[in-house]
């Protein structure tokens, strides 16, 4: 009995060991292309590398497989995983939808792009310089497919070629004067001493996954990415993609500054906008952040709005800009673009609950919303005879979002991710038609300015894309809500209050302290100004009347952009050195001259209001006219004035909103950061105006008393 119980037993043990050395040791037949570099090629020693030899190595490795890597070209890989003859291919094989009926591929390992090459010295940085010329082309390519879609377009001809080396030589002796293949391809024929070019940025044209026939072999899908994904986070990916695709370009951008500083919009959900933890984050956010993290530059990011942030950066008091910014021809007049980081898409949005919208043609008789000075706009403006609507324009999404719901237009458009955004949060809107193409979002820096930033910004993107670092950052904000784990809910008025009354109070602070500094400065300026208007000299009559005159006849926030923007411009023209000022400085500074000049006048008038007689009185009396204006005039004066000045200190509370033009985060504009990220608006903007409410009251009880108290 004993001896067949050990039997049993030394059966048991051996056949789990086996079982153990078989999961251990696993053998995974791979296959791969045999000639594409560099994703999979011989090197000198004629051993095979490549980007998906060493990726392939590093995945089996980190799962315990035993690699039995082959290279009998891409058709034949394929063929071989159809026949069952190899467990998977990995070869530059981009995912599609045909190829997703034979084969389950694995997350994408590459973003795969095509780009236009010229010969060194034959500059080509756009598709309209190819009219009249000959562009080469590898055939049965997604590279064919590009120029035969477009070779109408932009007036060239194409010559195709089966073999790589028949493509680069063609160019080298000038049979082509361009030729079209895989950026990273092109891009490793340059690092290994073509004499090529890229000024151009690359096409798009899918993703590469790791590939096994459908059905089978699920373990592999599994484990290539859970692999793949720990390596793209210690940064193995990226160093076996820099091995490869480095160009020496890339490798010798230096930043030249200790910090760079960067601006862009404050409420453009979901590519800045501020979470419920009171963090800005975002696309655009997250997307600079990574970039300079990777081409080793630092940031300071400042969230001023999108019309200031073009403001500042053209006039130096930034060194760039990300903003959710179209590249258009008239910007470029002005801006240096990146390479674009974002395709824009615009749609028709509708309440959740309308059926009758289903194309363009149902718009007809209808009102679409739009906002002021968008790609929307244009687009709306062109087909609206076409298609029989009328445009309605906002000034801001979160208006235009209400209008909709309150029935005062049918439909409007805006830009898809948006739109998209805010149906995440709740929205109730449909997009029940097709999204149109906009054009394209640029990182952009002032017109000849900062060139090693915007290559850094572009070498940073590049790398993004090609180790799906830049999915990752676009999924996470147009597939989620928030990622908050303590978020407040802010759909009631105490949720907002709880979440966000230290925001709130901040903005309070900064309008109060706007308010009381600027007024307590031209409180001593008017009063200054107003006893010249009402003095003997006529040099000080006619100078205050030039002063007030002038002050007034500018409106509060031309007064604020100009000193912000204009006077840092004069100076750097006279002198050459740039002095940006300080954005609450200038604030203070329009406040205290707009107020200055109301004041000058409060107080013209209250001196004017003491009956004359009392001023020859006293003279006659022999009483100086400055002791009788001391003691006899100012005093019944200031009695007359109070109303008035505090009227006026009310009056420069409200005008604080205005100084939000140049970036400074008041109370308003703390309420405005709030909406774009809640879309409470009418809650939102409802409490700012009962803080706004509780204040001037307060001000006008006290106001009240002070008069009561001095007569």
């Amino acid at each position: 009995m004993k001896n067949k119980l050990l039997m049993l037993l030394t059966v048991f043990i051996t056949l789990f060991s086996a079982t153990i050395v078989k999961a251990e040791d696993k053998v995974v037949k791979i296959a791969s292309d045999s000639t594409y570099a560099p994703f999979e090629f011989q090197d000198a020693n004629k051993k095979y590398v490549g980007i998906d030899v060493d990726l392939m190595q590093k995945i089996s490795e980190m799962n315990g497989w035993q690699l039995d890597q082959s290279f009998p070209g891409f058709q034949a890989a394929l063929d071989q995983l159809n026949a069952g003859q190899t467990d998977g291919v990995i070869a530059g094989m981009s995912i599609t939808d045909e190829r997703k009926k034979v084969f389950d591929f694995s997350d994408s390992y590459y973003a795969s792009s095509v780009v236009i090459a010229s010969k060194k010295g034959n500059k080509i940085s756009a598709y309209n310089q190819l009219k009249g010329k000959s562009v080469g082309v590898k055939n049965g390519t997604a590279s064919q497919d590009f120029l035969s879609k477009n070779k109408a377009k932009y007036g060239y001809t194409i010559k195709t070629y089966d073999e790589g080396s028949q493509l680069y030589e063609s160019l080298k002796v000038g049979t082509v004067d361009a030729i079209m293949d895989d950026e990273p391809v092109l891009r490793y024929a340059i690092n290994q001493g073509q004499d090529f070019e890229i000024n151009m940025s690359g096409e798009k044209i899918g993703d590469y996954g790791f590939a096994v026939k459908k059905g089978t072999h699920a373990d592999l899908i599994t484990g290539f990415n859970k692999a793949l994904k720990e390596l793209r986070n210690n940064g193995g990916y990226d160093a076996i993609l820099n091995k490869y695709i480095k160009t020496e370009t890339e490798k010798d951008i230096k930043p030249v500054k200790s910090d760079y500083r960067i601006v862009s919009d404050s409420l453009f959900a979901p590519f800045e906008f501020q979470n419920s933890s009171k963090k800005y984050v975002g696309i655009d956010v997250d997307l600079m952040q990574a970039i300079a993290k990777n081409q080793k530059f630092n940031i300071t990011m400042d969230f001023v709005g999108f019309q200031t942030a073009i403001d500042q950066t053209q006039a130096s008091h930034a060194d760039g800009m990300i903003a959710g910014m179209s590249i258009t021809d008239e910007r470029k007049k002005v801006f240096d673009f990146s390479d674009p980081y974002f395709t824009a898409n615009a749609t028709i949005a509708v309440k959740s609950t309308t059926t009758n919208i289903k194309s363009y043609k149902d718009l007809k008789g209808k009102t679409v919303g739009v906002k002021n000075g968008t790609a929307s706009q244009t687009f709306l403006d062109k087909n609206k005879d076409k298609y029989g609507y009328s445009v309605k324009v906002f000034d801001a999404a979160d208006t235009m979002y209400e209008s909709l719901n309150t029935g005062s237009i049918d439909a409007f458009m805006d830009d898809e991710p948006v739109v998209k955004y805010a149906i995440l949060q709740g929205k109730k809107f449909a997009t029940p038609l097709e999204p149109e193409k906009i054009g394209e979002y640029g990182f952009a820096v002032k017109k000849g300015t900062n060139p090693e930033l915007l290559a850094m910004f572009n070498a940073g993107l590049a790398k993004l894309k090609a180790n799906g670092e830049y999915d990752t950052i676009v999924e996470k904000y147009m597939g989620n809500t928030d990622s908050d784990d303590n978020k407040v809910d802010e759909s009631t008025m105490i949720g907002i209050i709880k979440n966000n009354w230290q925001q709130l109070a901040k903005g309070l602070g900064y309008t109060l302290s706007l308010t009381i500094v600027s007024f307590i400065l031209a409180l001593i300026i008017g009063v200054i100004f107003g006893l010249f208007s009402v003095s003997p000299s006529k040099f000080l009559k006619g100078f205050t009347r030039v002063y007030v005159d002038l002050v007034r006849g500018v409106p509060l926030m031309v007064l604020a952009i100009f000193i912000f923007y204009g006077i840092p411009n004069l100076i750097e023209s006279i002198t050459g050195h740039s002095s940006p000022l300080n954005d609450y400085v200038a604030g203070v500074i329009a406040l205290t001259l707009n107020a200055s000049a109301y004041i000058a006048e409060i107080v013209r008038g209250g001196v004017n209001s003491v009956p004359i007689g009392q001023m020859e009185a006293s003279r006659s009396l022999g009483i100086s006219y400055v002791k009788t204006m001391r003691r006899v005039i100012l005093p019944q004066a200031v009695k007359i004035t109070i109303p008035s000045l505090v009227n006026q200190f009310i009056i420069s509370l409200k005008d604080t909103t205005i100084i939000s033009a140049i970036g400074l985060i008041e109370l308003l504009q703390t309420g405005k950061i709030i909406v774009a990220r809640n879309f409470q608006s009418f809650k939102v903007y409802g409490l700012i105006a009962l803080i706004y409410l509780v204040v001037i009251l307060s001000l006008t009880i006290f106001a009240r008393r002070l008069e009561r108290n001095m007569k």
